[in-house]
């Protein structure tokens, strides 16, 4: 358990002046970022001839990848280490035999003396012996209680013969409710942030976080548009276990989608098995761009089912279709649910195009806009014809990647 000279302060608080927190609550508000926020507490307690030779903080997330990620600071650093932690970590032995793991599920703060025997009965964590071979002599460990029950953890340890002084554990005490409150916000801010980019995309992201959230709201913009669509996935879905579905559609979005964000696409939305994405032409880079995208989804489409062959499982077929339009790109839909995304005229050509790969046999088509907006001029593709398009009233000339074409 936490000993009296590390706990956290009860009743009147600040129990006394103290120059960090004045510069926590009222000079920190203008760093966005909580690592940069982190290494200046660091330097700030040495600075008080505090002699914290480590921190850590350790910090929980919603991610889709990750989650939550580590800060450490030593002696004598100007900045951060920052590690992620991807979910599946959660089960590992290094994180279950952790005193982090133990504070996340509702354990005291605790001091442990490294240059001391360990109390009776008091956990041994691996991590002591770690800190030893470090010369460290004292950690401590401090619960950081956001609001709303979340729980987060900070250490500070030292390598001074006979470890921390009682009234240095009270000052950093009395720091522990502003670094709560302070990291609160700017990992709240983060997570947002995350969601945002995660579920929208990064410039829908920025733009709602601007304040551009009125529905009806938005711009014409010129972009490249690509759509692309699985093959008999109807049908695959219908015989296939939900968890295998899931697995199958997530290879494929992310054989995708990587060439896509490589080349400075924004994804848009997926719709079931489809996908919309766009290359605003703000970026003169943006034909060559999403031809380049095409190519990327060509080749890892034909890396993913050379893996699936190998597992014997069916090729997945698909569609894909590139095109150029001024396109209304902002927040469409009820007066309580909104869509940031894109429409017009250019966006249901593309889809009719990606149609029209099925009839023609060939994979990636472009349209004659497209070929003739690209700086290449549709260099190295293929004709196909002139083909009518439903809802388009004149036919439109289709070209092809090449089969050739790596």
């Amino acid at each position: 358990m936490m000993t009296p000279q590390t706990s956290l302060p009860t009743g009147i608080w600040p129990t006394r002046s103290n120059p960090i927190l004045d510069w926590l609550m009222l000079e920190s508000r203008g760093e966005r970022f909580l690592d940069v926020i982190f290494a200046e507490l660091c330097q700030r307690l040495v600075g008080l001839d505090i002699p914290v030779a480590r921190a850590t903080l350790h910090v929980r997330t919603l991610h889709p990848q990750y989650s939550g990620a580590s800060m450490i600071w030593r002696s004598g650093m100007n900045q951060v280490e920052m590690r992620t932690f991807e979910h599946a970590e959660l089960e590992g032995a290094v994180y279950n035999a952790s005193p982090v793991k133990a504070i996340y599920e509702g354990a005291e703060g605790f001091r442990q003396r490294l240059d001391r025997p360990l109390p009776e009965g008091a956990p041994n964590y691996p991590i002591f012996d770690d800190l030893r071979q470090q010369n460290l002599s004292d950690y401590v460990v401090w619960p950081l209680d956001f609001v709303g029950g979340q729980r987060h953890v900070m250490s500070l340890a030292t390598d001074r013969p006979g470890g921390f002084h009682g009234d240095e554990l009270m000052l950093i005490a009395d720091l522990i409710p502003a670094i709560a409150l302070v990291a609160d916000i700017r990992i709240k801010n983060r997570i947002t942030r995350t969601l945002l980019d995660t579920y929208v995309g990064g410039y829908a992201s920025e733009e709602i976080l601007k304040g551009v959230i009125r529905r009806g709201s938005g711009m014409t913009v010129r972009a490249v548009i690509t759509v692309c669509d699985l093959r008999g996935f109807t049908a695959l879905s219908e015989l296939w276990p939900r968890d295998d579905v899931i697995a199958m559609l997530n290879d494929y979005f992310d054989a995708m989608c990587e060439p896509v964000e490589r080349n400075g696409g924004e994804i848009l939305k997926f719709i079931g098995d489809g996908l919309l994405a766009i290359f605003p032409m703000r970026d003169p880079d943006a034909c060559d761009a999403a031809l380049r995208a095409a190519i990327g989804a060509r080749r890892n489409m034909a890396a993913l089912n050379a893996k699936r062959q190998e597992r014997g499982l069916a090729r997945l077929g698909y569609g894909l279709a590139v095109h150029v339009g001024d396109v209304m790109y902002g927040n469409i839909g009820s007066a309580k649910r909104l869509d940031f995304t894109v429409i017009g005229p250019a966006v249901n050509i593309a889809s009719r195009l990606e149609g029209l790969s099925k009839t023609v046999h060939r994979e990636i088509l472009f349209s004659g806009a497209f070929v003739n907006t690209c700086p290449c001029g549709g260099l190295g593709l293929d004709y196909v014809g002139r083909y009518p398009l439903r809802g388009v009233d004149a036919p439109m000339d289709v070209w092809a990647l090449p089969e050739t074409s790596k």
